[in-house]
Order: structure tokens, then C-alpha cells, then sequence
């Protein structure tokens, strides 16, 4: 079934594609589907239908930045200030037209783009510490590293400006330092126009943002894995063993075209370790049928296997409620929560020798019932935080 799609995608300062679109993509790949616009393309480009994306085009690698004029005044005219010379990608010349065989129509994974006739503002942002949380509304275009583009020039002229954010967080409030400065305009405008003259040489400046701004949403709805981007099951369970699943999901790339720019996409596959109780997932790391039939602590061995495979994942604990509080695994102890001890810090001001299932026992009236399994260690290694295994679960995180 053919398909044409054209796409006109600005939205409020910044480009993106529309949320239907991102959708009926969506449900198209994990139902199969690969409906697509039929155009001339080298076999090169053709990729299969179930791959892992997460490479990127080596043409398509961010330009050093050089050094540019400040921006103008909002008062002063566009036009005024053509934009400084940028990078081109060279085109490699078509040999000629095919005049021996049958033509036949192709259908291929590409959709053109409209490109807005616009120039945009590129900034260069800086975050401290830069663990952000992805899902932070972000206004501007950003590509999660270093480059931001804007319609409209930011209110901070030419020079470097550094503030602090704050963003809620869970149990305290996370601050960031952040560091911007302007860099360069980079002309929509002259794409567009180099795309219908039919010259070679194109700006790889405006490429770059175009491919930010189209991957902008997706990677605010979606989990960002390179190039791709995926969602949780839903309506399928591939499960890989050891706690892994198989998530589905599109890899997609702003590419130039003859006299047009294409969004390639194409079905891409991952694999995520599952959201499941985190001695769920012991039992499947250590092939363990029966928890109840493992009446005694881990080995050295198995412990060790457990611990390389938990190790740096988030978990997120059950027995606070509606509070929900993420951690990182730091380390799982040799001790079971029933020998496990930490220094508790009582009320009086003195400091005493707890175990953790006594803890757990005074302080949220929980019996654990597997006291002879081991706890993880949470945080920093060099603080003692340490909870057993039947009071988390794991959230999902990706598999690198």
C-alpha cells in the first residue's frame, strides 16, 4: 500500500513532529506495518526490517563550532544579517538516468519534509551535573548534549550566561548549574533554497537542526536509544531471559534528498531489563525456580552473579506507601538483612548496632519474610544504606 506524507511541522519556537503522527507511527511498526512513500533511493540505504539502530550518520556529525558575530538587536531586521558560511556535505553527482530494463516503482521507509523558510538561533548549553532527568519540559529544541536552537533569539545577548535550576525531586529538590551562550545562526532559508537550485553542496549546519528539531518529541514521549526511540510492551511480551525483554520501537534521520529533505524511519529492537520485584529477578539471574525453595543465603558465587547483573540499575522501593523513591544499586552485601548491620542513630543522640530486619521490623512494623537473603546498598558505597530484597522492585531501565 502506498502512502504519501507530508509533513509541516512548526510549533511554538521550535520544530517538531506532530503528536498523531508519532502515534499511528507507533502502532504501525509494532503491528508490522511499513507503509511508505515510493522514491529512488541507493541500496545501501534500504535496512532491514528488525535491526538495533544506534549509530549515527557519519555525515551528519555536529560541526566544531567557530566563532560567529553576536546576534542583532530583536528590533533590527532578519534580512540585515545574512548568516556566516557554513559547513556543506557534498553530494556525490547521479551517473545518469537507467534507459535498459523495466521502471518499476519502489517503496521505501522515507517521508518528505517540508523545511519552514526560516533562519534559527543556535546556542550552545552546558548542565552540571549532567545526569538531567530527560523528561524536564524543554521549550527550546535541545539535543540532550550540547546545542540548542531557538526561533527567537533568548534575551541574553552574545556573552555566556550562568544560572542555577531547580527541579523537584524525590525525597529533596535537585539543582543544576547551567551555562549558555549564543553561537550562530543557522539558515533554514538556505537549505531550502540550496535543495530546489539543485546544488551539491549542502549545509550540514542546517541538517544538523533539522534532525534536532524532528527527534525533539519523540524523544520527550518516547526512551531515547541512540537513534531510535521505544516504548514498553504493549499487546506483545518477547521475554530474552535473565530479566530482559524485547522493546520495538523506529529509528529515524533527517536526510537531503534530491531537491527535498526525507525523514528515514525504519523498525528498530532493543533489550530493557523488565519492571518486576527485585527477587523476581534474582530468581531469573540465578535460575531459581522456587524462592522458597532457596531456604538458605547465597553463595559467594551466585552472589556475585547477582551482583554484576543488578549492579548500577535503578530500584524503586514498596513499603513507604504512596512515596515513591527511586535508588541506584551500589553493591549487594555478603551478610543476610538478618545479620546485616548498620550504625542506627536513636533519638537520645546515641548510636547503635542494627540490624536491617530490625530495623524494618520497629520502623515499619514489616516481618521480612526472606531475612536470609542479602540486602542492596543503595546510594553512595561510603554511606550505609541498606535494604532487604522483598521491599523494592526494579524499574525499567535500558540494557546498554
Amino acid at each position: 500500500m502506498e502512502m504519501e506524507m507530508e509533513m509541516k511541522v512548526e510549533v511554538e519556537g521550535c520544530i517538531a513532529v506532530d503528536e498523531p503522527f508519532l502515534g499511528a507511527l507507533s502502532s504501525a511498526m509494532r503491528g508490522g506495518a511499513r507503509e511508505v512513500v515510493g522514491i529512488w533511493v541507493r541500496r545501501d540505504e534500504v535496512k532491514p526490517a528488525f535491526h538495533s539502530s544506534s549509530s549515527s550518520s557519519s555525515w551528519l556529525h555536529p560541526a566544531p563550532h567557530t566563532a560567529a558575530r553576536p546576534p542583532w538587536s530583536l528590533t533590527e531586521p532578519m534580512e540585515d544579517f545574512p548568516p556566516p558560511p557554513q559547513q556543506v556535505f557534498h553530494a556525490p553527482r547521479r551517473p545518469g538516468m537507467g534507459t535498459v530494463g523495466k521502471p518499476i516503482k519502489l517503496l521505501a521507509n522515507y517521508f518528505e519534509v517540508e523545511i519552514p523558510k526560516i533562519d534559527v538561533h543556535h546556542y550552545e548549553v552546558d548542565i552540571k551535573p549532567d545526569k538531567c532527568p530527560r523528561r524536564v519540559n524543554r521549550k527550546p529544541v535541545y539535543d540532550g548534549k550540547k546545542n540548542i536552537y531557538t526561533v527567537l533569539a533568548l534575551p541574553i545577548g552574545s556573552e555566556k550566561v550562568d544560572f542555577e535550576v531547580t527541579i523537584p525531586g524525590e525525597g529533596k529538590d535537585r539543582i543544576f548549574k547551567v551555562s549558555i551562550r549564543w553561537l550562530a545562526i543557522v539558515s533554514w532559508r538556505l537549505l531550502q533554497e540550496t535543495l530546489v537550485s539543485g546544488r551539491l553542496q549542502v549545509p550540514l549546519e542546517s541538517v544538523q537542526a533539522l534532525d534536532v528539531a524532528m527527534r525533539h518529541l519523540a524523544s520527550m514521549r518516547y526512551t531515547p536509544v541512540g537513534r531510535s526511540f521505544f516504548s514498553p510492551p504493549e499487546g506483545y511480551y518477547h521475554p530474552l531471559g535473565g530479566g530482559r525483554e524485547v522493546w520495538f520501537g523506529f529509528h529515524q534521520s533527517v536526510r537531503p534528498a534530491m531537491w527535498k529533505m526525507m525523514l528515514n524511519i525504519d523498525v528498530s529492537a532493543t533489550a530493557f531489563y523488565k519492571a518486576q520485584p527485585v527477587i523476581e529477578f534474582m530468581c531469573e539471574v540465578l535460575d531459581i525456580r522456587n524462592i522458597d525453595e532457596q531456604p538458605k543465603t547465597l553463595t559467594d558465587s551466585q552472589r556475585v552473579r547477582f551482583t554484576k547483573e543488578i549492579k548500577g540499575l535503578k530500584v524503586e522501593v514498596t513499603h513507604c506507601g504512596q512515596m515513591k523513591r527511586k535508588y541506584r544499586v551500589c553493591n549487594v552485601t555478603r551478610r543476610p538483612a538478618s545479620h546485616q548491620t548498620f550504625p542506627l542513630q536513636l533519638e537520645s543522640g546515641q548510636t547503635v548496632e542494627c540490624t536491617v530486619a530490625q530495623y524494618f521490623k520497629q520502623k515499619y512494623n514489616l516481618q521480612l519474610k526472606y531475612p536470609h537473603l542479602p540486602c542492596l546498598q543503595v546510594g553512595q558505597e561510603q554511606k550505609h544504606t541498606y535494604l532487604p530484597l522483598e521491599v523494592r522492585k526494579h524499574s525499567r531501565r535500558i540494557e546498554l
